[in-house]
């Protein structure tokens, strides 16, 4: 994506090391790079600013469940454009109530 989040992919990694477990540095695909923003604006503009960071965090949470749970349900893994797509689907029924 670009250096600063290379950089903080790789610190997540070197993180959850210290903790004893190893995981593979996080990627920030393209594609979710712009759908979190996105979905960021709609929680900020449909409930409360504070809520932002936290949708964007409850939606990485949620992708990468799915795609776990894709890869253990003998299905095709699912590709970073079908997990950006899962965001949007859920940001745009968001986008559609009316504002709290």
């Amino acid at each position: 994506m670009n250096p600063f989040f290379e950089d903080l992919g790789r610190r997540w990694a070197e993180a959850a090391s210290k903790r004893g477990v190893s995981i593979e540095a996080p990627e920030l695909d393209s594609e979710m790079a712009l759908e979190l923003p996105e979905l960021a604006r709609v929680a900020a503009h449909t409930q409360e600013r504070r809520f932002a960071p936290l949708a964007s965090f409850m939606a990485g949470v949620a992708a990468e469940r799915l795609r776990v749970a894709s890869g253990t349900s003998g299905a095709p893994e699912i590709s970073a454009s079908e997990l950006a797509e899962y965001v949007r689907e859920v940001r745009q029924q968001l986008e559609r109530e009316p504002p709290i």
